[in-house]
């Protein structure tokens, strides 16, 4: 996977300077076009490759989404002395047509959904194995449920496409509900197909329980608690019970060391073979994560993302069996503190923090490395079993099954050494309030900084009162810029508004 070459298709206009319209059939010899590029079974192999290669652009998986997912949660902001990104992160929305922090997001999901519709529209009708189609299919189907499944908690109501599109279509605006179903029917129909597990040569495609954990979270977002549960019972009595599992070491989540590994779901594989290739339309294009270059401390990165220091107070508040504390804490953050807690000197250097000073240690480098760039090879664990079991906890919960609930949220505990849920906090009981309270902890600690908390806040309908984002704001202060039935969603590019009548901006904006 991580030598997936690519395929931008696009028809070629041609120059002509002669007024003999015979010489508009010129066909140039050395570019396809796209009624001559689907033909066989290597062109639908591109074909799906282009789609993974989406994950490598910045308004995706490479640089921006984590400004939209960990940066405006309560757990990150920004000090950027780049004053209009550092703005989108505090919820003060003034140009929406804002490259880096907007547009390019926006634009990347829907270029991505084009590539899956192309696969999708044009494969059928390729002459080729008829098991390697379907699993093509599926995986089209899978990422294109993927996207709108951002679409859905970023932008909450946007056009949904499904068929190749052209610059004069004018898609209407849909809801946010017609979203959600539209991801299910997606990642149920790749469900279908997809296997268990891939071989080794194609380790990190989606997989049957990728497309079970999305659609679980897909109805936690809409509270349809049932249907989570019989999603997420795939991992625990059902077809993947058994093949996922913990792995002994946090840390291995969050290297290049051990990628893939037991506890690994569903990850976006990034690779430094392509160093300095860019990130445009050609062969050599970067297939690296510019996270840690963005996120690293001053005169390593550019900090342009930081974690917010309440974080490393709640892992302190609890140690573990040994008296210790917990180790998670020395994987998760960076901070002024580290090496006095853990006696780790981050890039062999000694920093001169203020008390209220933290970065995200996950997917950094300093591991091996003194210096980051915008090459990291460190894959991204966008789905991990910890979470799984997280959420799984979650959903008994909310179904009244709090008592059975604990065994999942103590398998994660007990990874880091943690006391029994039960032992350490006697006081929940199985009282359902009190069990999500302290699960909206454990998710931060096991979590934070994998782009799930953003989520989690919307899930939970802690940005839905003033009341709930006051509390909120009391250990991130940017929150007192958010406002109630606004805030919750991004706005849609103004150009895309201007230039679709069919498209409104959001009410709120």
């Amino acid at each position: 996977m991580k030598n997936l070459k690519y395929i931008f298709l696009v028809v070629v206009g041609l120059t002509l300077y002669s007024c003999d319209e015979d010489l508009l059939d010129v066909k140039n010899p050395n570019t396809l076009t796209e009624d001559q590029f689907w033909a066989s079974a290597e062109d639908a192999r591109l074909g799906v490759n282009a789609i993974y290669a989406m994950q490598y652009k910045p308004g995706l998986w490479s640089r921006w989404i984590y400004f939209r997912y960990d940066l405006t949660s309560d757990i990150g902001y920004s000090k950027s002395p780049w004053i209009e990104l550092a703005d989108w992160t505090r919820f003060q929305y003034i140009n929406y047509n804002f490259w880096e922090g907007q547009v390019q997001t926006w634009r990347d999901h829907y270029k991505a959904i084009y590539r899956c519709n192309q696969v999708l529209a044009n494969v059928p009708d390729i002459d080729m194995d008829e098991t390697e189609k379907q699993l093509i299919l599926a995986q089209a189907k899978f990422f294109r449920g993927f996207y709108y499944f951002n679409i859905a908690n970023l932008w909450e109501d946007a056009p949904i496409v499904l068929e190749p599109s052209s610059p004069e279509d004018l898609p209407e605006k849909r809801t946010q509900a017609e979203i959600w179903e539209q991801v299910v029917t997606d990642m149920t129909e790749a469900l279908a197909v997809l296997p268990p597990s891939w071989d080794d040569a194609n380790v990190g495609r989606p997989t049957k329980g990728a497309a079970q954990a999305f659609i679980a979270k897909t109805y936690m977002q809409q509270h349809m608690w049932n249907d989570a549960k019989t999603a997420l019972d795939y991992f625990f009595t059902g077809e993947g019970s058994g093949l996922y599992s913990l792995v002994p070491n946090f840390k291995d989540n969050f290297t290049h060391l051990n990628e893939n590994n037991a506890e690994s779901v569903f990850e976006i594989q990034f690779s430094d073979a392509n160093f300095g290739g860019g990130d445009g339309e050609v062969p050599n294009a970067s297939m690296g994560n510019n996270r840690a270059q963005f996120f690293a401390p001053g005169g390593i990165g550019w900090s342009d993302g930081q974690l917010r220091h309440w974080v490393v107070d709640e892992f302190k508040k609890e140690l573990d069996q040994d008296g210790n504390l917990d180790e998670r804490l020395r994987h998760s953050a960076i901070y002024s503190e580290l090496e006095a807690d853990f006696g780790d000197k981050t890039y062999g250097r000694d920093w001169q923090w203020g008390p209220d000073d933290a970065y995200f240690r996950k997917y950094q480098r300093d591991y091996y490395r003194d210096n980051e760039d915008y090459f990291s090879q460190v894959n991204l664990r966008l789905i991990r079993y910890a979470d799984i079991l997280l959420l799984y906890a979650e959903v008994l919960n909310e179904l009244g099954n709090t008592a059975q609930a604990y065994q999942y949220v103590d398998e994660v505990r007990a990874r880091a050494n943690m006391l029994p849920l039960a032992t350490a906090y006697p006081a929940i009981g199985v009282d359902q309030d009190l069990f999500l309270e302290r699960l909206k902890v454990e998710r931060v600690l096991e979590l934070c900084g994998e782009s799930t908390r953003w989520m989690d806040l919307k899930r939970w309908g802690d940005l839905n009162t003033q009341a709930r984002v006051d509390a909120i704001a009391l250990r991130d202060p940017d929150f007192n810029n958010f406002v109630v039935g606004k805030s919750h969603r991004l706005p849609i590019p103004q150009v895309d508004v201007e230039n679709n009548p069919n498209l409104d901006q959001h009410a709120e904006y």
